[in-house]
């Protein structure tokens, strides 16, 4: 029972099979939102269809690529794939190896044939054979009286089909090492100097690790983000992103040498560092206020603000503070202050703000200054681009104040407390990948790609000739038959100038 299983997962019918399913599985991650990539768009698609959603969360499709059942079909994929290579493999490299099969009996029967008799002697016509099909693999035999000669042309199609089976399995492994030993987080830094180090773990705001990684040996690179530039095209589609970088290699960062590197970050142009590569995948505004209690005492904060409209950048967010120089720690958790709204990069103007374009040409904010508890001492985890909802609807969080401020202006509490917009700075989000695999997969994807085309383009065939001594000894009867080991045309061509070139007379 454990042969036959064996033999059917690794037949070339199962392999086929199993890549259709995967296939098939995947569909799902290409119409359903991903945790892995938009958790908003999963929260939204839950309350768009909270009869549907649950179910299809059971079952894994909002985070399809880690499902178990999606795993078990690529593995076993996986394993069918290798199963049935490797045995062809062998076999093509004996097909390589392998001399030119004897020379049949009736050449007639073959789909190109042709025979004659030259007033040459069998030496002579041996010698012909042999210089016309210089560059062919070839075997002389002896045949009673008589002599054969076999040749075969085409041996590199067994090359590239032992390129291609090869490669695939060092595209499987590649694979395999970069989901093992890869891993891939998402950071966001603030223009103007923020910087990032990859020292662990906790310096992401999302992080997805390889099987075999847990976050305590990563490359200690640092970037730094200095400047960064975004143009628009008047309809508000975006031209360029560009973010001027700075960094310090592991090598740098370990002997405690200042000095930084630069690097002109886009889209397509990623930075290479160390064997991890820092992308840019997008950008937003980061609201900077400042709060000046009644006793003077001031404290200011900038903290991204997230983007509800991509066309036009409008964004969401809360920036939250906490009373300085209270030591009474519940007259502290009562007094803290949270400022949330909307920012809009070019504002429509008036009363109800909303964002036109996506360049900074008229910010403008709506804010609601919240006071009270912000449950930032309960514990549990919240939001950076709000309150907590049961915080205000507990009453422990209220709202005390509303307006619409542009840059530098600024409202002031019931108690005296002022609250200024002081302006906007830029922020960029970067993904720092780590591939271990990438270059055998790239590698490996060319020799695919060539040992695939040597496969397709080069014909494999056969050549026979008989060589007789007429009766009269003087002479020689020339057998000739050829076969193509594929159906592609073009040998018949071949195979004539063949014919015509040892077949012809001496006068000719």
């Amino acid at each position: 029972m454990l042969r036959n299983t064996w033999r059917g997962l690794t037949s070339m019918r199962t392999a086929l099979v199993l890549l259709f399913l995967l296939a098939l599985a995947a569909l799902p991650g290409a119409l359903l939102p991903q945790r892995s990539l938009n958790q908003r768009l999963v929260d939204q698609y839950f309350a768009d269809y909270p009869w549907l959603a649950p179910t299809l969360d059971r079952l894994g499709f909002f985070d399809l690529f880690a499902a178990p059942w999606f795993a078990a079909i690529y593995l076993l994929l996986m394993i069918s794939l290798i199963g049935c290579v490797l045995p062809r493999t062998l076999e093509h490299v004996g097909a390589m190896r392998a001399e030119p099969v004897v020379t049949p009996r009736n050449l007639a029967r073959m789909p190109h044939h042709a025979s004659a008799t030259l007033d040459v002697g069998i030496d002579e016509a041996a010698e012909r054979v042999r210089s016309r099909l210089r560059g062919w693999r070839r075997v002389e035999r002896p045949d009673g009286e008589g002599r054969t000669v076999s040749a075969e042309k085409g041996y590199l199609r067994e090359a590239g089909n032992l390129l291609f089976h090869l490669s695939l399995i060092g595209l499987l492994i590649g694979f395999a090492a970069g989901k093992l030993f890869g891993y891939e987080g998402q950071v966001i830094v603030m223009s103007g100097g923020g910087q990032f180090c990859n020292t662990g773990i906790l310096g992401y705001d999302t992080f997805r690790a390889g099987l075999r990684v847990d976050g305590t040996d990563l490359t200690p690179f640092c970037v730094r983000l200095d400047d960064f530039q975004a143009d628009f095209l008047p309809n508000g589609q975006a031209d360029s992103f560009r973010g001027s970088l700075s960094y310090q290699s592991a090598e740098d960062v370990e002997a405690g040498v200042d000095q930084w590197r630069t690097h002109e970050l886009e889209v397509n142009d990623p930075l290479r560092v160390d064997g991890n590569r820092v992308y840019l995948l997008g950008h937003g505004y980061a609201p900077r206020f400042t709060v000046t209690w009644p006793d003077g005492q001031q404290r200011t904060g900038e903290i991204q603000w997230r983007p509800v409209d991509q066309a036009t950048l409008l964004s969401e967010g809360a920036t939250k503070f906490e009373p300085p120089g209270v030591t009474d720690d519940e007259k502290r958790r009562t007094s803290q202050l949270a400022v949330t709204g909307l920012f809009a990069p070019t504002s429509s103007g008036g009363d109800v703000v909303t964002s036109v374009f996506p360049a900074l040409l008229a910010p403008e904010v709506a804010v609601d200054v919240l006071r009270g508890d912000l449950g930032l001492d309960d514990g549990r985890g919240q939001s950076i681009f709000q309150v907590d909802q049961r915080m205000v609807d507990s009453g422990a969080l209220t709202r005390v104040a509303r307006a619409n401020l542009v840059p530098g202006g600024s409202l002031t509490l019931d108690d005296g407390t002022v609250v200024r917009f002081d302006g906007v700075q830029n922020w960029a989000y970067l993904q720092i990948s780590y591939d271990p695999g990438q270059e055998a997969v790239l590698v490996f994807a060319v020799l695919l790609l060539g040992g695939l085309g040597l496969s397709l383009t080069i014909r494999r065939r056969r050549f026979w000739a008989r060589l007789t001594p007429a009766e009269d000894g003087a002479r020689t009867v020339v057998e000739l038959g050829g076969l193509a080991r594929t159906d592609r045309a073009g040998y018949g061509e071949e195979f004539d100038r063949l014919r015509a070139d040892l077949l012809k007379s001496p006068e000719d």
